[in-house]
């Protein structure tokens, strides 16, 4: 009896200082940073989200990232009659839950504005309600004087390019020339624009996955349709909030969402490399030779345009060990083209195998 009391006792306790379980997302680090996971780019009811802002915090330690921004509209408050609005509020409810289930929380805001520029999110700001201006260059100039990062969000949405085709404007060129921006989503809730790498690398910009979710995350990204919920890889020297905004003004960043990785190729290399280890021939005979691939990470990868005598294409299963089956005619490093893994707008990744 006294063994019962104890155990409903200790059942008790736990659940009443909100234990919960943390998505474990197997994404490898790579040499010299840890491999960061994050959202910036959410909404609450403080803008024209339907959740309460710790909901976001819950659902981020929930999904297993590392780092989420509660970016809350400036200028369109649908809810003002309802809800008070205060553009730091979702900043100030959030900050202790953050803390609580080791989250790490950037406070920003949506700078939402016609195209051009269009939407625009200010990330590591000390204060919303001081970005509240009338001209867009004087709002991101003082978002920046905050020490913002600028990320520029949907850039090819098609309720501002109804063709969904990004373009960049006048007023894009001169952010980029003021160094007021710093980065532009490829990915946004189920969207992605190839022509965002083609930005990034012309003007030295950081590559950004983020979900955009105004309700319930676990309605928007359900299985089986979705491994994951959109999410931005930053390769930083520490899980803390300077080294993450470091690392994100350095631009070491990729976009991940569907099973797809996007980015510049100085970093989606190592991260391959990372993710992938292949074996040494375990069997051989007159006219094959067998050895495996392991993939330790939650992405699968499609390894396409073999060469020659090798396998025109194979598919490295998320989390697997692959066994490939090569004809003795096959000549060595086997060169491939990553199909989900992009590093230009019309390129991908071209790796070797080689033991």
């Amino acid at each position: 009896m006294k063994k019962l009391i104890i155990t409903f006792l200790l059942i008790a306790s736990i659940s009443m200082t909100g234990s919960g379980q943390r998505k474990i997302v197997n994404i490898p680090d790579i040499p010299g940073y840890i491999t960061l996971k994050c959202d910036f780019h959410l909404h609450t009811v403080f803008s024209d989200g339907n959740v309460w802002p710790t909901n976001r915090i819950t659902e981020a330690h929930t999904w297993g990232l590392d780092a989420v921004s509660i970016t809350d509209h400036l200028e369109y408050l649908p809810h003002k009659d309802y809800v008070k609005a205060d553009h730091n509020a979702a900043w100030k409810i959030t900050e202790e839950a953050a803390k609580e289930r080791n989250i790490i929380l950037v406070h920003g805001t949506e700078i939402t504005r016609s195209m051009p520029p269009g939407h625009l999110n200010a990330l590591f700001i000390k204060d919303a309600a001081a970005l509240v201006k009338d001209s867009v260059i004087d709002v991101v100039e003082e978002a920046v004087r905050q020490g913002a990062f600028i990320l520029w969000n949907h850039p090819g949405w098609k309720s501002q390019q109804p063709d969904g085709i990004p373009r960049m404007y006048d007023i894009h060129h001169k952010l980029v020339r003021n160094r007021w921006l710093h980065g532009i989503e490829f990915f946004n809730y189920s969207e992605y624009y190839p022509r965002v790498l083609t930005f990034c690398k012309d003007n030295n910009l950081a590559v950004f996955a983020n979900s955009d979710v105004h309700g319930n995350i676990s309605e928007d990204y359900t299985k089986p349709e979705h491994t994951n919920r959109p999410m931005t890889l930053v390769f930083a020297k520490a899980r803390t909030h300077d080294a993450l905004k470091e690392a994100m003004f350095a631009g070491r960043t990729l976009a991940y969402f569907k099973d797809m990785i996007a980015g510049k190729e100085e970093y989606a290399r190592p991260f391959f490399n990372a993710c992938i280890t292949v074996d040494k021939p375990y069997y051989e005979n007159e006219r094959s030779i067998f050895f495996e691939v392991t993939n330790r990470s939650d992405i699968p990868f499609d390894l396409i345009n073999g060469t020659g005598d090798a396998p025109p294409a194979i598919r490295l299963a998320a989390n697997s060990v692959t066994r490939v089956v090569l004809s003795k005619k096959a000549t060595f490093p086997l060169v491939y083209d990553v199909k989900n893994i992009m590093t230009g707008e019309d390129e991908m990744l071209k790796v070797k195998l080689e033991f």
